[in-house]
């Protein structure tokens, strides 16, 4: 499989399953200022700051708010890491690839994004944000349906695995992180006893090969934070070994014209 191919299947999936997770960790972030009263826009800002764009989202919104950072994380186009950007470079990382993909990894991926501009066109994320990032979710799903009943299982489909968990990895972490955000704050404003059962479920999502007793000494969100630093050199490690370009190098003569 030429390189281009493979890495334009991996970073069609990885975009794909970025758009769902971003979906996801606003909408637990709407869920969660439910559950505790008299919360403020400043918690908004910790969405932007684990996306790694808080200086680009100061510069052209200000202050965090629920409606500037929704707007910033779903549908602003010069964002990369929207969700409105990454199904463009998902849908056009599979038009160059559609003789490989299947037609209906290609009408999904295309179905996906015209829904996500039709939304941003009409507002619907601010008006009912909970159905808009459901409906995220579910499109993201039919594409990894569609996906493991189409695509053949050849190189391509693992780099499509590849980019799918690591980039559902990487996400996972940072959704994990906003949750410690909201249960530190709970504490320090001390709205209510610590609470185990969340506290627990936290600790068993994704750490199950890590002690109780490195999360606790680094902190849970230092401990969370290097391993999305890990997995980074992860992904440029693919990027170097599959992707990267090199120049051609030639090969010396033997005698008669014959090759060592």
């Amino acid at each position: 499989m030429l390189s281009r191919v493979a890495e334009s299947i991996y970073w069609m999936t990885r975009y794909i399953e970025r758009a769902e997770n971003v979906a996801r960790f606003v909408d637990v972030n709407l869920n969660l200022m439910l559950d505790f009263p008299g919360s403020s826009d400043q918690q908004w800002q910790p969405l932007v700051d684990i996306t790694g764009d808080t200086e680009d989202f100061k510069e052209r919104y200000g202050e965090a708010s629920q409606a500037s950072v929704i707007r910033f994380l779903t549908f602003d186009g010069e964002n990369p890491n929207s969700i409105l950007s990454c199904l463009r470079a998902s849908r056009e990382n599979a038009r160059t690839v559609r003789e490989v993909i299947s037609r209906e990894m290609w009408e999904q991926v295309n179905k996906f994004y015209l829904m996500v501009t039709a939304a941003a066109a009409s507002e619907r994320a601010m008006v009912s944000p909970h159905d808009f990032f459901s409906d995220v979710r579910l499109a993201s799903q039919l594409f990894a349906g569609v996906t493991d009943a189409t695509l053949s299982r050849n190189e391509g489909w693992h780099f499509r695995q590849l980019g799918e968990l690591l980039e559902r990895a990487d996400q996972t972490t940072r959704i994990l992180d906003v949750k410690c955000f909201f249960l530190l704050a709970s504490e320090v404003r001390g709205e209510g006893a610590h609470d185990d059962i969340q506290w627990s479920a936290v600790l068993r999502s994704e750490l199950a090969y890590a002690s109780v007793e490195d999360i606790f000494r680094a902190g849970l969100h230092e401990f969370l934070d290097g391993l999305q630093v890990r997995l980074n050199l992860v992904g440029d490690a693919i990027f170097d070994t599959f992707f990267a370009l090199r120049p051609l190098q030639k090969v010396a003569a033997g005698p008669r014209g014959s090759f060592p």
